[in-house]
């Protein structure tokens, strides 16, 4: 730089300084980075210009908006923003700009900036030049005035309010002196008498406290005593006027209301009349959401079932002819009736629904059932979108559990309904499950794991999807029915099951539940299989599934050769049938890439014919793809997923041409034990009748309660094992009958048991009929697998 450079830059730099305002050089960038100031600059922030340098780096956003620095003046950056994009946006050579700057003291000043923009550019940016005065003292003069004119009339209070809600006195004018301080022209005694009257009306201030957290006016009635120590009622108008250091600044205008007694009087009922319609209030709205949320699931629930029922049935009545099509329909609407019967239960015990309580049943689950069910319910949903669809298990070593069958089903239902309903068309939703070893050796813990890839959920949104009425604010699912209920009432049923339950999701990506349930095996005895030499031929295009499916049929002595690939299976039948070392069964899964199933089964019947019988395995229903199937000369279906019983069934059935049944059954026999039936219905009676005679039962009846008494009397002792009572019944009751037998001066009659088999099926039912002295409780319609396993347990 040479020396004439020098010296114009030393006159620039003399004259900005001789001006005494501040002024600064500045690019217009997204920084608003300063390029250079005057001295008058730097005193007006009080920062030394290294200072400032090396805090901000000359860049203005940050001076206004720091993190590392606690600096949050975000509005006053917005102003300044908005005041530069406006003039640029409008062809302006500059703009003005009244706005607050904050000192390096952590003070505020107003100031006034005045910029230029010039023609000069450095590094593309244009220059601008600003001018900024210290306007604050004719500013807060004019706040101050104007907050008090909009008061007025009344005595006046400036106080400063810090975020704690603690209240300081700093102005007061000579009215205010003269009510609260004896007319002394210090604030000090008014400030002593006022500070006592802040805490008697704390709670009044604190109910406004978001308002003055926010710097919100604010308007509300305290009750306050003045220096004589006469009570007033004052109107509160306070206005925020300022902000220094993080604390408000209000100016209060109190206006008396007192208007002697009758207006106290009238206060005084108003506000316990409001605390009492507030409680009242409150109370409603609890019952209220209480049975709306109750009620909304169950609406949810009850037509899920409802839905295959009806399917169910229809496929039914079309397939009248066909005795095999006609019981599995039958036996779907059963499994569906079941799981519709335990939420009607759910429904109509109010008690639950007013206080939230729900009971858990342990009984014995048979896992094969509950998916069959699962997958039979969700299924016309997934098949609606169009949906890859698969359940698949990984070391399950047990079929049969203690559990709640009714809460296990509406937690897999809850899941994989939410699944398919956020998954677009042509995703996918899988299940598995996955056994490990209890905490005891009678017991054992599922892993069940809903994935799916569907749209997705934010990390936000994550931390409140288990909680009442959450739905996401997306576009992608506003249109998507739902009440926000099913995921925080699975986590609650998972809970009362003494389970935990996970998530994982990534938007675009899906979403991946993670159930974990402790469950009790079921050690009743199941049907041992075992086949003669058999060979059979395993294709799936899954790797995990082949090697699952090879090791359960090695356990029943069954040797499994296994191939990915429809056509390698095609040739793997040629050449065995070329070698005269033909398979005795194939077993082929649906969906397959390239070759599936139904083609694959087609190209084995055109090469080698019909000398062994073919199956299908799916998690699909066998319905949808019947008729073409066994036209492709499929001679039988296995639904996924494949469970040891499912092989016995498929292989004894399909191969070997036994008698067989799809899943094992505990098995009753109550030959020898004479039991006595009290019930009024005639219906009811022949149908209970008949199915305790299935068991060896001998059966005797009463159409009363007064004649079940007599029953029982003209009888010796020990000759009824077991009383199964009704009891809405007319003459008497089950219950008055109950009490009569249990006072019975026979050695029997405190021991026998009593079940009630009943339509009272709610749960101050269940709690009188324990008081009159009933053993057990059944609730109608009977649960047939429930009816046995109660009475031997009683009979035990």
């Amino acid at each position: 730089m040479d020396m004439t450079t020098q010296g114009k830059d030393y006159e620039y730099a003399t004259l900005m300084n001789m001006l005494h305002v501040s002024v600064s050089k500045h690019l217009l960038d997204e920084h608003f980075t300063m390029v250079w100031a005057n001295s008058f600059y730097y005193d007006l922030i009080g920062y030394p210009k290294e200072e400032y340098e090396a805090l901000y780096h000359n860049h203005c956003d940050t001076y206004y908006v720091n993190d590392a620095l606690g600096i949050h003046d975000d509005k006053e950056l917005a102003e300044l923003t908005d005041a530069v994009m406006k003039a640029l946006s409008t062809g302006r050579n500059g703009y003005i700009l009244t706005s607050r700057m904050r000192r390096k003291s952590g003070e505020y000043i107003w100031v006034q900036m005045t910029a230029t923009f010039t023609d000069e550019y450095i590094d593309g940016r244009q220059v601008s030049y600003t001018v900024m005065t210290d306007v604050t003292e004719s500013m807060q003069q004019r706040i101050e005035q104007t907050a008090a004119y909009d008061n007025l009339p009344g005595f006046v209070a400036k106080y400063r309010i810090d975020p704690e809600m603690h209240i300081r006195i700093m102005e007061v004018n000579s009215q205010f002196n003269t009510f609260f301080g004896a007319g002394s022209s210090r604030i000090d005694t008014a400030a002593v008498i006022f500070q006592n009257n802040l805490k008697q009306n704390e709670e009044v201030i604190r109910a406004h406290r978001q308002e003055l957290s926010a710097g919100k006016p604010v308007h509300f009635v305290i009750h306050v005593e003045n220096s004589a120590g006469k009570t007033f009622w004052l109107q509160v108008n306070a206005s925020c006027v300022d902000r220094q250091g993080g604390d408000f600044i209000y100016l209060a205008i109190f206006i008396d209301i007192t208007n002697e007694t009758e207006l106290r009087s009238m206060q005084e009922k108003l506000e316990q009349q409001a605390r009492e319609l507030q409680q009242a209030l409150e109370l409603a709205e609890h019952a209220s959401r209480a049975k709306t949320d109750f009620l909304s699931h169950m609406s949810h629930d009850i037509r899920t079932p409802m839905n295959a029922i009806v399917g169910m049935t229809d496929i039914a009545k079309a397939h009248l002819n066909e005795p095999e099509k006609m019981l599995d329909c039958l036996g779907k609407i059963e499994l569906s009736s079941r799981h519709l019967l335990g939420l009607i239960n759910d429904v109509l015990d109010m008690s639950r629904i007013e206080n939230g309580n729900i009971a858990i049943n342990t009984a014995p689950v048979s896992l094969p059932e509950l998916l069959e069910n699962v997958v039979t319910i969700t299924q016309p949903s997934i098949k609606a979108r169009e949906q890859q669809f698969a359940v698949q298990l990984h070391h399950v070593r047990h079929e049969r559990y203690c559990s709640d069958a009714l809460r296990l089903r509406q937690i897999l239902i809850n899941l994989l309904s939410n699944a398919s309903k956020f998954t677009p068309s042509g995703g996918a939703v899988t299940v598995d499950i996955e056994e490990f070893p209890g905490a005891a050796p009678a017991d054992a813990e599922l892993r069940i794991r809903v994935a799916d890839t569907g749209i997705g959920m934010s990390a936000g949104y994550l931390e409140h999807i288990f909680d009442p009425f959450s739905r996401e604010q997306d576009s992608r699912v506003d249109k998507t029915e739902g009440s926000g209920l099913g995921m925080a009432i699975t986590k609650r049923l998972v809970e009362l099951l003494g389970g935990s339950i996970e998530v994982q999701s990534e938007v675009g990506v899906g979403t991946t539940f993670v159930v974990r349930l402790p469950m009790e095996i079921d050690d009743t005895a199941t049907e041992l299989c075992r086949f003669p030499e058999l060979k059979v031929l395993v294709v799936d295009d899954g790797a995990y599934t082949l090697e699952y499916l090879e090791q359960l049929l090695g356990e029943l002595q069954v040797k499994a050769e296994c191939t990915s690939s429809g056509a390698d299976a095609v040739e793997k039948v040629v050449r065995a049938s070329r070698e005269g070392r033909d398979y005795d069964a194939v077993i082929l899964d649906w969906k397959m890439p390239e070759l599936d199933g139904l083609h694959t089964a087609e190209r084995i019947r055109e090469k080698v014919g019909r000398q062994f019988p073919i199956l299908i395995m799916s998690a699909y229903d066998w319905s949808d793809i019947e008729d073409v199937a066994k036209r492709a000369g499929v001679n039988g279906f296995l639904q996924k997923p494949i469970f040891r019983s499912t092989l016995c069934y498929g292989i004894k059935r399909y191969v070997l041409q036994q008698k067989a049944e799809k899943s094992v059954q505990p098995t009753y026999d109550f030959s020898g034990k004479r039991l006595l039936l009290v019930e009024d219905n005639e219906l009811n009676r022949e149908i209970a009748v008949e199915l305790l005679q299935r068991t060896g039962a001998i059966v005797d009846t009463a159409c009363n309660g007064k004649q079940g008494i007599e029953r029982f009397e003209n009888v010796p002792e020990g000759h009824y094992a077991l009383i199964l009572m009704d009891i809405q019944m007319p003459v008497m009751d089950g219950l008055a009958a109950t009490r009569v037998i249990r006072a019975l001066s026979r050695a029997d009659a405190a021991t026998v048991p009593i079940i009630a088999m009943t339509a009272d099926a709610f749960a101050e039912d269940v709690v009188a009929s324990k008081q009159a002295g009933m053993t057990s409780h059944l609730a109608k319609p009977i649960d047939v697998a429930e009816l046995y396993r109660v009475i031997q347990a009683c009979l035990a």
